[in-house]
C-alpha cells in the first residue's frame, strides 16, 4: 500500500471514478472544504496539481472551482501569491435552489434519516478502526495518526469540528482501503449536518477526546477488538445526543 495522504486535502483529492467527472470533482472539493481538510483562508493545490490528483482535465477543475466560487466556498486571487483559497466565512448550508431559484431550505431531518446516518456511520467507522488496528502500520502512518489525535484534542471550540472530522478520516485512511475514506467523508458530512442542529456540550467534547485517545492507542498497539470497541463506544455517545435532541 502507498504511504497515506497527509493531514490535508489529499485524503479526498484522489482520482474520480465514473462518467460524472465534473460532479465528482465538485463533490471532492466540497467535502475537502466543508470537512476542514483545507481550512478557511488556506490555499488549495494549483489547478494543474489538482487535475493530476483527481485524474481529470484542467478544464474540469477550472469549472468546478468556478462553480464553488459562485456558491461562496472558494475565492480565486491573482498575482504572485495568488491561487484558489477557501473562503474565510463558509456558507451555512450546502448550495441548492428550489424551483424558483431561491435558496432551498434545510431538509427535514426525520428519525429515519437520523437512524440511517448513524447506522451507516457505525458500519463504516467501526470496521475501519478494526482493520486499521490489524495492519502493520508504517512509521509515517503512525505519526500521522498521532498528530491528528493531538491536533483534535488541542483544538479550540471554533476548530474542533474540522479537526475531529480529520481524525476520523485518518482512522479510515489507515484501514487500507482507498474506497473507504470517501465513504466516511460522505457520512461525516451527514453527521455534521445533524450536529449543526444541537448545542455543543463541553463535557461531551472532553469525553470524546478521551475516547479518541483510546481508539488511537488501540490501533497503534495492534488490537483490532479494542479499537472496534472504543470506536463503538465513541459513536454511541454522539448517537445518544443526536437522538435525544432531534428525535
Amino acid at each position: 500500500m502507498e504511504e497515506p495522504a497527509g493531514l490535508n486535502g489529499e485524503l479526498l483529492l484522489r482520482p474520480v471514478r465514473g462518467g460524472n467527472s465534473f460532479e465528482e470533482t465538485v463533490q471532492r472539493l466540497l467535502q475537502t472544504v466543508r470537512l476542514g481538510l483545507v481550512g478557511p483562508g488556506e490555499r488549495l493545490p494549483a489547478e494543474r496539481e489538482l487535475a493530476g490528483m483527481l485524474a481529470v482535465s484542467r478544464d474540469t477543475v477550472r469549472e468546478a472551482i468556478a462553480s464553488l466560487s459562485d456558491a461562496g466556498y472558494l475565492v480565486s486571487r491573482r498575482g504572485r501569491y495568488g491561487g484558489t483559497f477557501v473562503s474565510e466565512v463558509l456558507p451555512t448550508h450546502l448550495p441548492g435552489t428550489d424551483q424558483e431559484d431561491a435558496l432551498a431550505p434545510t431538509r427535514n431531518l426525520s428519525p429515519e434519516v437520523i437512524e440511517d446516518t448513524l447506522t451507516l456511520r457505525e458500519i463504516l467507522e467501526v470496521g475501519g478502526a478494526r482493520h486499521a488496528a490489524g495492519r502493520a502500520l508504517t512509521p509515517s502512518e503512525r505519526e500521522l495518526l498521532w498528530l491528528s489525535l493531538v491536533e483534535a484534542n488541542e483544538a479550540t471550540d471554533e476548530e474542533y469540528r474540522r479537526l475531529d472530522s480529520r481524525f476520523h478520516l485518518m482512522v479510515g485512511e489507515l484501514a487500507g482501503s482507498a474506497s473507504l475514506t470517501p465513504l466516511i467523508a460522505d457520512v461525516r458530512m451527514r453527521v455534521n449536518e445533524l450536529l449543526d442542529n444541537i448545542p455543543s456540550l463541553g463535557p461531551n467534547i472532553a469525553h470524546s477526546n478521551t475516547q479518541h485517545e483510546q481508539i488511537a492507542i488501540a490501533i497503534l498497539t495492534g488490537r483490532p477488538d479494542a479499537a472496534a470497541q472504543a470506536m463503538t463506544e465513541h459513536l454511541a455517545g454522539t448517537a445518544l445526543l443526536l437522538r435525544g435532541f432531534l428525535e
